[in-house]
């Protein structure tokens, strides 16, 4: 049994386990009358630092949390049990003759946008994602067999995965164990063997953690993993010379530039490479930087719509800092304002309503254009890096 996992309730049973698993946070008299820092767990088990504002503010977004649970448990009670994993937004919302599933998608599209309650989060992922498909089309012992394979292979992959395990996220009550870090051990040696040109890239890391966390078993954490470097990224992002990575810095600069101009000004003027910040976000996708509530609702979307709510809210993040920004003198007041801002954006609903109703909506055809627009200067950076290496090391040689 992983983390945190449940069994199998009705279907009551699951909305006052929901509502009883979303507790409200009750700082101390003494702390609410100074103000003072408090720590307190997350839904996901993380510890928390913030003031008597910032709690007051994680209450709200876990009032409404509750309400929008109710609106699921409602819409199920009406349409059907399971009634949003019959629907494919790839073929549904271009194709579908059909009225009632035109509607049932784009209310499925409203509701993911305001948050998936957690007990339906691993469903409604695994299905949408893509995560179900992939699996049925392998035998169903796959799994079991690669971790059973790879047990005792070493690799250039595995020992920096052996490196990191005790560098995520340190301190969780569950992954900060020896059971946890077995679990992630495995799943992403598996992948690193399924996957040869992935392997293992650092980021990769947080990413599964979290996914174990949500989605309960390691086998269901895997398929999620592969679906997401297989088919919701593209598919450059985490080889070895990070070349995707690289393109999407470039594309969210052109982006600032386009939506955030007198941001983008200012920290040209700065001489700020947003890659300073953003790097991390795209690679880890967000789950190093926001809180775990918020990062999974920006996954909810992540999941359902595609890579491009990751571009969305890398500029939220820098819209809503806006005026602080531009009253920033130097590189290092500038990642501050953003760091301090990033730790203690516990509503994800704040968040979310500036990147697609300030950003605006951003297709993926747009994103691809930019990134066909961006690589070829990007893989002729990389070659010429990869030159003067190769050039350096037989000067060395000599």
């Amino acid at each position: 049994m992983m983390y945190g996992s449940i069994g199998s309730p009705s279907k009551r049973g699951l909305a006052l386990g929901y509502d009883a698993q979303i507790c409200i946070l009750r700082p101390s008299m003494h702390a609410r009358r100074a103000n003072m820092t408090v720590r307190f767990q997350d839904l996901y088990g993380f510890i928390v630092e913030g003031n008597v504002d910032d709690v007051k503010v994680l209450n709200e977004v876990r009032e409404r949390m509750r309400q929008q649970g109710r609106v699921w448990w409602a819409l199920e009670a009406n349409k059907g049990a399971n009634w949003y994993l019959k629907i494919r937004f790839s073929s549904t919302l271009q194709s579908s003759l059909k009225i009632s599933a035109l509607v049932d998608a784009i209310t499925l599209k409203r509701l993911i946008k305001k948050g998936i309650p957690l007990h339906l989060r691993p469903k409604v992922w695994f299905s949408l994602s893509g995560a179900a498909k992939k699996k049925s089309t392998v035998p169903d012992s796959y799994y079991n067999d690669l971790i059973s394979a790879v047990e005792d292979k070493v690799t250039s992959a595995t020992r920096q995965i052996d490196h990191d395990l005790p560098r995520t996220f340190p301190g969780h009550p569950w992954l900060d164990t020896a059971e946890g870090h077995a679990a992630l051990r495995r799943v992403l040696v598996g992948y690193s063997f399924r996957d040869s040109d992935v392997g293992y890239c650092q980021g990769l890391n947080y990413v599964a953690a979290l996914l174990l966390l949500v989605m309960k078993t390691e086998e269901d954490a895997f398929w999620m993993l592969a679906v997401l470097l297989e088919d919701v990224l593209v598919n450059d992002c985490y080889t070895n010379n990070l070349s995707g990575c690289h393109v999407d810095q470039r594309v969210f600069k052109d982006l600032l530039t386009k939506k955030c101009w007198r941001i983008a000004a200012h920290l040209d003027a700065l001489e700020f490479d947003v890659s300073l910040v953003c790097t991390e976000w795209f690679l880890c996708l967000f789950s190093k930087s926001l809180p775990s509530e918020t990062t999974l609702r920006v996954w909810d979307i992540l999941f359902c719509e595609g890579a491009n709510v990751l571009f969305n809210v890398a500029l939220a993040i820098f819209k809503m800092n806006e005026e602080k920004l531009l009253l920033t003198h130097h590189v290092g007041d500038v990642i501050n304002v953003i760091q301090r801002s990033t730790h203690h954006l516990f509503d994800p609903d704040e968040l979310l309503t500036v990147a697609f109703n300030k950003i605006g909506n951003m297709t993926t055809t747009t994103i691809l254009k930019q990134r066909k627009k961006q690589a070829p200067a990007v893989m002729a950076e990389l070659h010429q890096r990869l030159k003067r290496l190769s050039s350096g090391a037989g000067t060395d040689e000599k």
